[in-house]
């Protein structure tokens, strides 16, 4: 679906249907930025396997009870395809969850942004397609952000956190690559392509949890949960997961995904904001400039990467009964 021609008239009353549609999908991107602090707070090296379990075993019977009759209708190849991509999802949030217990909420939040710099330049590996200069300047911004971001009084190695979040931005690449070449996942619904990628997911933390060495078991960190605790893991599960999803269902057919994209990736803000005044994170000199770089780049290198690709899809939308299709 192309983009509204800004040239064109809007009917009256536009703007504010547009800004309602924005504004839920701006929330949801502040949720997620707020979302590495409240996984922090109730997070310990000892309880990370037990808060995922946790965390997606309350919204997972929800998505099964929105979406058992097309849960049924998935063929086994889309089963298969969609429990890989749930595998790759549990090492995603294993990483992302050890490294925000060992880094600040705000570096956390913008050294996994850096997947917006990572999925292109993987992808132009796979495809041999070579990033534009203007691209390839943005990442470059973006790196030299994180050594700056991750440096607080002066020039340190990173630390575990840091280095597990890079770890999940890459990760989080993978994942994406991996769902554009799964033939069989194209065509699922992608509500029941969430809830079997949750599925395998928690199934993986499940068999974690089952073995000495992980850390408390789910059962016990519940009951060791006080209200702060069950507050910041029902804010996780169910305003940064089920109404999350939901609501990029919902904004995604009333605007464009490269719209929904874009109010999306201002999650970093949100994170460091959200770092900077509730948890008192104090980045230093340095840090600042190098957060500063972080945004710059990767608005840049988003930019950048949907320029370069709107030839192509210019091309795919002149193909016969395409049109159609992008408007179902």
């Amino acid at each position: 679906m192309s983009a509204p021609s800004f040239a064109a008239p809007l009917p009256l009353g536009a703007p504010r249907r547009a800004w309602l549609t924005d504004l839920p999908v701006l929330l949801v991107a502040a949720f997620w930025g707020a979302s590495y602090l409240a996984a922090k707070g109730i997070t310990t090296t000892h309880t990370v396997v037990a808060v995922l379990v946790l965390r997606f075993a309350v919204v997972l019977p929800v998505l099964v009870a929105a979406g058992w009759t097309r849960l049924r209708a998935l063929t086994a190849a889309q089963w298969r395809g969609a429990g890989t991509l749930g595998l790759i999802l549990g090492g995603i949030f294993l990483l992302e969850t050890y490294g925000v217990v060992h880094t600040s909420a705000t570096n956390a939040g913008l050294i996994i942004s850096l997947t917006m710099i990572f999925t292109p330049l993987a992808e132009a590996a796979v495809t041999g397609v070579r990033p534009t200069r203007a691209f390839l300047t943005a990442a470059a911004l973006s790196v030299t952000g994180v050594v700056l971001l991750t440096q607080g009084g002066g020039f340190t190695a990173p630390s575990t956190g840091d280095l597990l979040m890079l770890l999940a931005a890459l990760a989080r690449t993978v994942h994406v690559l991996a769902m554009s070449r799964i033939k069989a996942v194209r065509t699922a619904d992608s509500l029941s392509l969430t809830t079997v990628q949750l599925g395998s997911a928690v199934a993986v933390f499940a068999v974690l949890a089952a073995f000495p060495g992980t850390g408390a078991s789910p059962w016990a960190t519940a009951l060791d949960f006080g209200p702060r605790e069950w507050a910041g893991l029902l804010f996780l599960s169910v305003f940064c997961t089920l109404f999350a999803f939901f609501v990029q269902m919902w904004a995604v057919r009333r605007t464009s995904p490269s719209r929904v994209s874009l109010l999306l990736g201002t999650e970093p803000l949100w994170a460091a904001a959200a770092g900077i005044a509730l948890a008192g994170d104090r980045p230093g000199a340095l840090g600042l400039a190098g957060a500063a770089l972080v945004l710059a780049g990767t608005a840049w290198g988003r930019r950048a990467a949907d320029g370069a690709d709107r030839p192509g899809r210019a091309r795919e939308a002149d193909r016969p009964g395409r049109a159609r299709e992008a408007d179902r």
